[in-house]
């Protein structure tokens, strides 16, 4: 190998093996501000933590197992799939992993090669030879252009703080799946306990309509009262009042459910399922410890990756005291001739490193260093009160899911008793005991105890969907930081 050749291998390889230290904080993860267990007392009758040996924990479940309903599971996988709004979430993440790609180049010199060739000609008007001149020169070059030395790590803060920034991205995406697969459970159950409520009020409907006609045939008769039949028209318009309510509701829930899915809807995927049906559609299991929380809830995950991203930016803004050292170099050949461009002797090569230290800049780069620093304890804060409201949304879910049983059992009960009422209302008034305003007060207890048990199931079950959903929602594929930063190289 020639001297020429050792000085172009030496040119191009010292800024490879150059070695950059790093100026960020050593970055210690906040203490939870939350307590390790979960609240206790009389709201909480089911315990948030006592799995037993080998049983996964609720958020453990993918959202198959979970929502165990075939046709929610159609129109999940179909909203998974069609959602405008995970749609632009998932372009958000390859937007940000380019531009980490971007950052990380920065670390690499770019080397480039260029060919250029000049001829000229000068009149002998203004040839110092008194005579006309033509100047030809041709050259190939391949060379490095204002390559920054890292020595001080601001090159590599600021690729580490893109990829901080890409990973809560990732984990900004991951959080809009799990609250769309919530939000389509939810528009589902929605839109069957609507179409439950339109059942029941059209069978009262027919019922109070039987009614009125028996009673408009007794006061003709003279049987009944002008109060009793303006009585009972009363329930059968309010009745026919509701009746319009649910069906606007229903045609409603399904075009919100449709909006989520971001497809058509198969319409045998809407039948409506009776009580019993709607009681398996969800799987039901322990929840774990407060402390699971940090590692399955995408937005304390998105948080830290803030936090970290803006400690990163403290390691730039500290390296902007130190000298910033670049490196411009090229070598190739040069001739005035382009046949004789690759001849021996004709090699040339050009080295300018160059060096910038900051000796006066009027307080910018200390003001830079305290707004990155004032950043970092902006995110510390926004990551513990994620942790915060974290914790409260699962303690709530879990009142939840603690008390809606009993009350469930309960108002099904207070159905079963005004059903019996009603029933010994009717009989009373056939045989002439009551009046008739006894039997229509019976009828719409009956009719409200009724339309509240729907309503609490579907509290009950939206209150389980919402625990899934708050503990992290274990269905979602998620990728290890680690591997995450390996497919961007």
């Amino acid at each position: 190998m020639t001297t020429r050749m050792h000085k172009a291998a030496l040119l191009f390889a010292v800024p490879l093996i150059l070695a950059a230290c790093s100026l960020e904080p050593d970055y210690t993860r906040p203490a939870s501000p939350v307590s390790t267990n979960w609240p206790e007392g009389p709201a909480y009758t089911q315990p948030a933590a006592s799995a037993k040996a080998g049983e996964p924990l609720l958020s453990d479940l993918g959202w198959r197992e979970f929502f165990k309903a075939e046709p929610l599971q159609k129109l999940i996988a179909t909203a998974l799939a069609n959602n405008r709004d995970l749609r632009v979430a998932a372009l958000n993440i390859e937007s940000a992993r380019a531009q980490y790609r971007v950052q990380r180049a920065d670390l690499f010199p770019t080397i480039s090669a260029e060919g250029t060739g000049t001829r000229q000609r000068s009149p002998a008007s203004v040839s110092t030879f008194g005579q006309s001149v033509t100047y030809s020169q041709y050259s190939v070059d391949a060379g490095i252009s204002s390559f920054e030395l890292d020595f001080f790590g601001r090159v590599r803060s600021l690729k580490n703080e893109a990829l901080e920034t890409y990973l809560a991205t990732e984990e900004a995406r991951t959080a809009s799946q799990v609250s769309l697969i919530a939000e389509v459970a939810n528009a589902y159950l929605t839109l069957q306990a609507d179409r439950r409520l339109l059942s029941l009020t059209n069978e009262t409907l027919k019922s109070q309509e039987s009614s009125l006609g028996l009673t408009t045939e007794s006061f003709k008769r003279g049987i009944s009262s002008q109060l009793d039949l303006s009585q009972a028209q009363t329930t059968v318009e309010t009745a026919r009042v509701n009746r319009a309510i649910y069906i606007r509701q229903v045609a409603q829930d399904r075009n919100a459910l449709e909006l989520l899915v971001g497809a058509p809807i198969d319409e045998k995927s809407l039948r409506t399922v009776d009580t019993a049906e709607a009681d398996a559609l969800l799987a039901d299991l322990p929840a774990g410890l407060p402390s699971d929380l940090l590692t399955r809830r995408p937005d304390i995950r998105e948080a830290e990756h803030q936090l970290r991203a803006a400690n990163a930016d403290i390691g730039a803004a500290r390296a902007a005291f130190f000298p910033k050292i670049t490196l411009t170099a090229s070598g190739g050949t040069q001739s005035t001739s382009l046949s004789s461009l690759f001849d021996p002797g004709s090699g040339a090569w050009s080295f300018a490193p160059s060096i910038s230290l900051p000796i006066f800049d009027a307080g910018r780069n200390q003001a830079n260093l305290d707004v990155s620093k004032a950043q970092r304890d902006i995110d510390i804060a926004q990551y513990e009160k994620a942790i915060q409201t974290a914790f409260r949304e699962v303690s709530d879910a879990l009142a939840g899911r603690g008390t809606y049983t009993d009350q469930v059992n309960a108002q099904r009960a207070l159905v079963k008793a005004t059903g019996d009422s009603y029933r010994l209302a009717q009989l009373r008034y056939d045989k002439g005991i009551d009046s008739y305003l006894n039997v229509l007060d019976s009828q719409r207890s009956l009719y409200n105890a009724q339309q509240t048990l729907i309503s609490i199931e579907l509290e009950r079950m939206s209150n389980l969907v919402t625990l899934y959903k708050v503990l992290g929602g274990g269905g979602v594929e998620r990728m290890k930081t680690a591997d995450m930063e390996n497919t961007t190289k």
